[in-house]
């Protein structure tokens, strides 16, 4: 595996991690919330290969309360 896919992989892994934690009896849910969203933005770009080509994730149907 490429290092980048590496570290795509890891975050992902330590994301899962962490909502398994927040939904865990006894969570420290500021801890949740400070390190969530953290988490989150130090995501790096996806590895190449995947989305299909073309992909726009700004792309698809209107959500419930969008597009008014």
């Amino acid at each position: 595996m490429c290092p980048y896919c590496e570290d795509f992989a890891r975050t992902v892994v330590m994301l899962g991690q962490l909502a398994l934690y927040a939904d865990s009896f006894a969570a420290d849910l500021d801890f949740v919330e400070t390190v969530g969203p953290c988490l989150a933005a130090s995501l790096p770009e996806p590895p190449p290969g995947l989305f299909p080509p073309g992909y726009d994730p700004n792309e698809g149907p209107e959500y419930p309360g969008e597009g008014w």
